[in-house]
């Protein structure tokens, strides 16, 4: 087993728990939006929303207060493995940072070991740290890809992400069936044409159904 404390360290932006500005005063906040867009915060189907609405935000933002260290610590071996370990399919859920509404998807993530393996089931949580906060796709492939390349230093480290934006299809151009795509490819992944297409070959080219 490997001690991953010398990872460069991405510690949490709060508490576990806590809100930007407490429970009850994002309560407050949601009540004078409710308000502001006419409705009647006081009426029997609302007077529960503020409630609700930042308990959901504080579940959609719990990533600020977990620290990666803690979610991989005790699950990294040594191992002398020296192919491609693949996770794919991985269901996300995330908010954009600039309109507060959800895209989702699905992100496939690979890595070819040099002498350390991680737990298969800390690569999804990985993808849950990062992506319960606001976010915006091309960051959060990357921060799932430097934080595995970061605990195990291994040959390489490759990520694709597909989701769908509400931003686009609720709103703005309106376009139902766009489909964003980034990827994040590093050592091998990068350097290796082969490797590259083997990643992109076992994932298949029809993500999202």
């Amino acid at each position: 087993m490997t001690d991953v404390k010398q990872m460069k360290q991405v510690k949490p932006v709060r508490k576990p728990g806590e809100t930007p500005d407490g429970t009850e005063r994002l309560e407050a906040l949601v009540e004078r939006m409710l308000g502001e867009l006419g409705e009647d915060p006081k009426r029997e189907g609302l007077v529960r929303t503020p409630h609700r609405v930042a308990k959901a935000l504080q579940f959609l933002t719990g990533g600020y207060s977990q620290d990666i260290q803690k979610v991989l610590n005790n699950a990294v071996f040594k191992e002398k493995y020296r192919e491609m370990v693949l996770v794919k399919d991985i269901d996300f859920f995330s908010m954009c940072e600039h309109h507060m509404l959800p895209f989702y998807g699905r992100a496939h993530i690979a890595y070819i070991p040099n002498g350390k393996i991680v737990g298969l089931s800390k690569i999804p949580r990985i993808v849950d740290v990062f992506a319960r906060r606001l976010q915006v796709q091309e960051r959060l492939t990357q921060q799932i890809a430097e934080t595995l390349n970061d605990a195990l230093a291994p040959a390489g480290v490759g990520v694709v992400i597909e989701a769908r934006h509400m931003c686009m299809m609720m709103r703005g151009v309106e376009k139902q069936n766009s489909v964003a795509t980034t990827s994040a490819m590093l050592g091998e992944f990068h350097d290796d044409p082969e490797t590259r297409q083997e990643f992109l070959d076992l994932i298949g080219k029809s993500l999202i159904a």
